[in-house]
């Protein structure tokens, strides 16, 4: 009869409907794959929360379209199918980008799916990925020579899906996805020829940045030209000889490379430079092999982390220009995700034993959190923060890694002074970067609004929740 009781209570059609978005979201996240996770959100409530508003309550800018073409369904099909997480925050974006954006991806992940396939001849490789922007000019070319484990070789062999929507986006695009295109293939060819890269690896910081350039500066690039001609950011991005963009790029780069020192050790590889790593050890693997050298690998990492951080205060002059809200979270998610990721690798030595990543609720908060730009300067402002008190005094770089989140810090207060930290009266001097923050307010603000409604209906469901379970709690046990 008790039992009865709460069932009727949980079917009632208004408690049904409050429920929906948090029972859709536990089915989502606390699926038998992702169980293990459960004891660890518990220890992290607002996380736990932060999953329940994304899957549940936030409702993107620009939903996909209802009815789409067999190939741009099969694009988009592809592009789930090679990456999840960019396809989330692609599929969101404004109709403008959405298909352009989705195609530019699919192409340079074909480009790609090439140049990391070992099982294709040097001799085919190369002139595949010289002459690979060409083939963007036919109409149902395809690709089967990857071998059969290739995990995105579907995106060669069915790229005449890719072609058709290529095609049907405005010239400029194509003109700018074609470009890029033309320009990392052949940097890839240049890199396969490169003997000295093939056997010794990066050697220098400056070929460390050139390297991170052809991956994903390029990438960059390409982006801001698609988001300047859409009137989706500022001009001024595409004329500091895409200096901030290029940033944007080298720092998810090198934070993935810091991040996956023992995973391309395990492949016979390595992308942090000897410049770098020379200075603690004769032999790279040593960090991994040697338990001795832990401080060693750790002075080294912590070093990578400094390079790393020289591109922040870019990233986030970049952020600032951004002004369509659905773009600036395209922009902004990857980038809070890596300052992250960098808090997290910084003097950790579990980097040189294995995979470090941030939990899964931290991704969920960091989403949610990053969709304005005093946001996005908050969260990298916590993580500058935490960086700086893992710092060890031993580090041989402790003074320089302390000078370089300082002045991050500083320009984060530049823009958004902490409270209180002005004298009542006083007048304060506005730098170019405070006129773009004011013509961005509204913007923001805008979003803000959006963000507060979600946050309360969330709070207001959690709380339902909350008490209809004390109520049952102490009807069943009074």
């Amino acid at each position: 009869m008790k039992k009865g009781a709460a069932r009727r209570a949980i079917r009632g059609g208004k408690v049904n409907f409050l429920l929906l978005p948090v029972f859709h979201s536990i089915c989502v996240f606390f699926s038998p794959t992702t169980m293990g996770k459960f004891l660890q959100l518990l220890l992290h409530p607002d996380e736990l929360k932060s999953v329940i508003q994304l899957t549940g309550f936030r409702q993107p800018l620009h939903p996909a379209p209802a009815s789409q073409s067999p190939a741009l369904k099969r694009c988009y099909e592809l592009l789930n199918l090679t990456s999840r997480s960019f396809a989330a925050v692609i599929e969101e974006l404004h109709p403008e980008l959405r298909d352009a954006i989705m195609i530019f991806y699919l192409v340079l992940r074909a480009l790609d799916t090439i140049e990391d396939d070992m099982s294709i001849d040097p001799e085919i490789k190369v002139p595949l990925l010289r002459g690979f922007y060409e083939k963007l000019d036919l109409k149902d070319w395809t690709f089967d020579g990857n071998g059969p484990k290739e995990k995105d070789r579907v995106v060669l062999v069915e790229f005449d899906q890719i072609l058709d929507i290529y095609h049907g986006l405005k010239p400029q695009y194509q003109n700018i996805i074609k470009d890029i295109t033309r320009k990392m293939g052949n940097g890839m060819a240049d890199y396969i020829l490169d003997e000295n890269f093939n056997l010794n690896g990066v050697e220098t910081i400056e070929d460390y940045n050139l390297y991170c350039h052809y991956v994903a500066g390029l990438v960059g690039e390409g982006l801001t030209k698609l988001m300047v001609l859409a009137k989706f950011s500022d001009e001024s991005l595409v004329e500091d000889n895409f200096e901030k963009s290029n940033s944007m790029g080298l720092f998810l780069q090198k934070t993935n490379i810091i991040r996956d020192y023992h995973e391309d050790l395990l492949d016979g590889r390595s992308f942090w430079p000897k410049e770098v790593w020379s200075k603690y050890t004769p032999d790279l693997p040593q960090f991994h092999k040697n338990k001795s050298m832990e401080f060693e690998g750790l002075s080294c990492i912590n070093d990578l982390v400094l390079n790393a951080l020289g591109h922040v205060k870019h990233v986030l002059e970049f952020l600032s220009l951004v002004k369509d809200p659905s773009t600036f979270s395209f922009c902004a998610i990857p980038q809070v995700m890596a300052i992250a990721t960098l808090a997290e690798v910084y003097n950790n030595p579990k980097v040189l034993h294995g995979v470090v990543k941030i939990r899964k609720g931290t991704t969920c908060k960091l989403i949610l959190e990053s969709r304005t730009y005093p946001g996005v300067v908050k969260i990298f402002r916590h993580y500058i923060q935490v960086i700086n008190h893992k710092s060890s005094v031993r580090d041989p770089n402790y003074l320089k890694i302390g000078i370089k989140c300082g002045e991050i810090e500083q320009f984060c207060e530049t823009m958004f002074p902490s409270e209180n930290a002005i004298p009542k009266g006083a007048r304060i001097s506005e730098g170019p970067i405070n006129k773009i923050l004011k013509s961005r307010k509204s913007i923001d603000d805008s979003m803000q609004v959006r963000i507060d409604q979600e946050t309360f209906n969330t709070n207001a469901v959690l709380g339902f929740i909350g008490v209809l379970l004390a109520s049952l709690f102490i009807y069943i046990y009074r």
